[in-house]
């Protein structure tokens, strides 16, 4: 076999491979000397089989698996000595049924992109500013009274049903007179104010009261999970069982215990570490934002072209269906679609720059995902799906593009919190109001605009 390297520009290589027809016709003559003392074909004694008829009978499969193992080999030593941005794209440059005849040398082109080499920014030469936030008693005091809100009981009353009450109802949803999957059920409680409904329903039960029947004239949303009801109109024939007011009073030590806490003051303190919590993830979203632009600011190489393009698409397709569902971003309206390719195709340079940067900090400081970290996030995609927990692992198993899913984010992350421990990171305290102030996307998605 000879591979030959025939062009290298910038990140593309391109092998021209021959592999001569003698060699070929070697190979098989080899392969049918060896199956020969095995092969049992009527007519013939075990092991007699003359190789003129082993030729005929299984000659063509033979050389077409000599064939992809040679198309495999030269594959392997194109990349003995690069590091692949790509897998190897193959064009084939001989007639497949002359090579498998024997008449024809196998001959083919490889080319390949390879990773670009750069150097990264020294990290103690980055400076940026992490946000953070401290949790005020009042945020406690207003998340307790939140989860008193959810959590109150109702008691039955006469009259009227008003803004905050709770309305027992049977329903059945119809469409054009006919009802549709899921729309009935049965004492049902609705909370007037909740908007845990569909807009207009809960709102249409005030004034509701126990025994009287209504029929709720409302249109689903364009954005409702169910397709078959996005933005239809539906009329529900509902019945008010009964109207219930919340009860009053103040969360007290009682109250707390029946959610599962010693105290009042136990449930306090776990808001406060929820809030803690929410405020760090924050703070570190919003570092990792101010990391990733000052990295794009720091860098700029050669990006290979497949991945760029490969990328694109991958985002492109996002935008194009949010664009035909009425979704576009607000920003990108009234934008034209070369503009729009422009912009997003600058993104995808932004992301592909930043994930090799990123891979290439890892692969310096040996920074690995172990098999157990993998684990521990594969268990908790399946605590998403109860009863089905070994169905998603075997998944996993039986499926390896599934785990690099899973590896990626999770490399992205150690790197991440790899690098902000030797950059300078200077803290700045915010306003919760502050933190989550703009919440845009991170950069891996769409970068800020300014």
């Amino acid at each position: 076999m000879q591979l030959t390297e025939r062009r290298s520009e910038g990140l593309l290589r391109v092998y021209d491979v021959v592999v001569p027809a003698s060699e070929l016709q070697q190979k098989l003559n080899a392969k049918i000397a060896e199956v020969q003392p095995k092969v049992r074909i009527n007519g013939f004694r075990p092991g007699k089989v003359p190789v003129s008829h082993i030729r005929k009978v299984y000659g063509q499969s033979m050389m077409q698996d000599i064939i992809n193992d040679a198309v495999q080999s030269s594959t392997r030593q194109s990349l003995e000595n690069v590091r692949a941005a790509s897998e190897p794209s193959l064009d084939l440059k001989s007639d497949i049924q002359q090579v498998v005849a024997g008449t024809s040398d196998l001959q083919f082109e490889l080319s390949l992109e390879i990773m670009p080499e750069f150097e990264p920014a020294d990290l103690k030469t980055i400076s940026i500013t992490r946000p953070v936030a401290s949790v005020a008693d009042e945020q406690v005091d207003e998340a307790l009274n939140e989860l008193a809100r959810a959590q109150r009981d109702f008691e039955d009353k006469d009259g009227a049903a008003a803004d905050g009450d709770q309305v027992i109802v049977d329903f059945v949803g119809r469409m054009d007179g006919e009802a549709f999957e899921g729309g009935s059920a049965t004492d049902a409680p609705v909370t007037i104010g909740s908007k845990q409904f569909i807009p207009g329903f809960e709102e249409q039960l005030t004034g509701a009261k126990a025994g009287e029947e209504r029929t709720l004239n409302v249109t689903f949303p364009d954005d409702y999970g169910v397709e078959s009801l996005k933005g239809k109109a539906a009329q529900f024939e509902t019945k008010v069982k009964s109207v219930r007011s919340p009860k009053e009073g103040a969360p007290d030590d009682a109250w707390a215990t029946n959610l599962g806490f010693e105290s009042l003051g136990a449930l306090k303190d776990a808001l406060r570490q929820r809030i803690e919590s929410e405020h760090a993830a924050q703070s570190r979203a919003k570092a990792k934002r101010s990391l990733f632009d000052a990295f794009d600011a720091k860098h700029d190489f050669e990006l290979p072209p497949r991945m760029v393009e490969a990328e694109f698409n991958q985002i492109w397709q996002q935008v194009d269906a949010d664009r035909v569902a009425g979704r576009l971003d607000p920003s990108d309206e009234g934008k034209t679609e070369d503009d729009l390719r422009k912009e997003y195709h600058d993104i995808a340079e932004r992301r592909v720059r930043l994930g090799l940067l990123l891979a290439e900090i890892g692969r310096r400081h040996k920074l690995e995902v172990t098999n157990e970290e993998i684990t521990n996030a594969i268990a908790a995609q399946a605590r998403n799906y109860p009863g089905q927990e070994r169905q998603i692992f075997e998944a996993y198993q039986r499926n390896p593009n599934l785990v690099a899913q899973i590896r990626a984010p999770l490399y992205e992350e150690k790197v991440v919190d790899y690098v902000l421990e030797l950059v300078n990171v200077a803290n700045e305290t915010v306003s919760r109001e502050q933190l989550f102030a703009d919440d845009e996307e991170l950069p891996t998605t769409k970068p800020k605009k300014s």
